[in-house]
């Protein structure tokens, strides 16, 4: 009961509550961000996705940590999601400068993401690292190619990005050194089609 209560909350502070960052947001020192209507909404369009990325993660490694009677491991998720979280408060803050919103579709998007932690989790440890380890390795070429995408001057947008880009590298490292496997090319293969449609869906909605 106390494990179900507490991903129940998880769950309804990722959805619902304004998330506090431990950390301070990301910045560019001296670089002023000037934005024309038409890039604050590519850019509003480009951080809703990255956002939904950070809402998907919580789900993710709530579901695993949830999956796991490892308690070394659960706290190695716990740890990755607090980082985590410091992502969804910037790029949370970051819709709010731009005047954009979040996805309408964030629970459905929790949903499957914790879904398909809960998953992970239940084959097995190494499989459930080796889930964040290919997770966290197509975030981080998603980053980049939003680094490329984003308006040039959106220096406060690219700051954001960028620290989460090495943060979730970093989050892969470790999962390897916990004793990830890596997942077959048809499991990643698929992995990147629902995350396509992910983000296609959410720039937009």
């Amino acid at each position: 009961m106390d494990a179900f209560l507490s991903t129940l909350d998880a769950a309804l502070r990722t959805l619902f509550a304004r998330p506090r960052a431990a950390q301070a947001c990301p910045t560019l020192p001296g670089q002023a961000t000037e934005l024309s209507a038409a890039e604050k909404a590519q850019a509003g369009a480009l951080m809703r996705v990255n956002h939904v990325g950070e809402v998907c993660a919580q789900a993710l490694y709530t579901a695993q940590a949830l999956a796991t009677r490892n308690e070394a491991l659960r706290a190695h998720y716990a740890r990755a999601s607090l980082e985590e979280t410091d992502h969804l408060a910037w790029t949370r803050q970051r819709l709010d400068e731009l005047g954009a919103r979040p996805s309408l579709l964030n629970p459905l998007w929790y949903a499957g993401a914790f879904g398909l932690g809960l998953l992970a989790g239940r084959l097995g440890e190494r499989v459930s690292l080796g889930f964040v380890v290919e997770t966290e390795n197509q975030v981080e070429a998603h980053l980049q190619s939003h680094l490329a995408l984003l308006p040039a001057n959106d220096h406060a947008s690219r700051a954001i990005v960028a620290q989460m880009k090495d943060d979730e590298a970093r989050h892969a490292l470790d999962a390897k050194k916990a004793g990830a496997v890596e997942l077959p090319q048809a499991v990643k293969g698929l992995m990147r089609a629902a995350a396509k449609i992910m983000t296609t869906v959410a720039y937009r909605v």
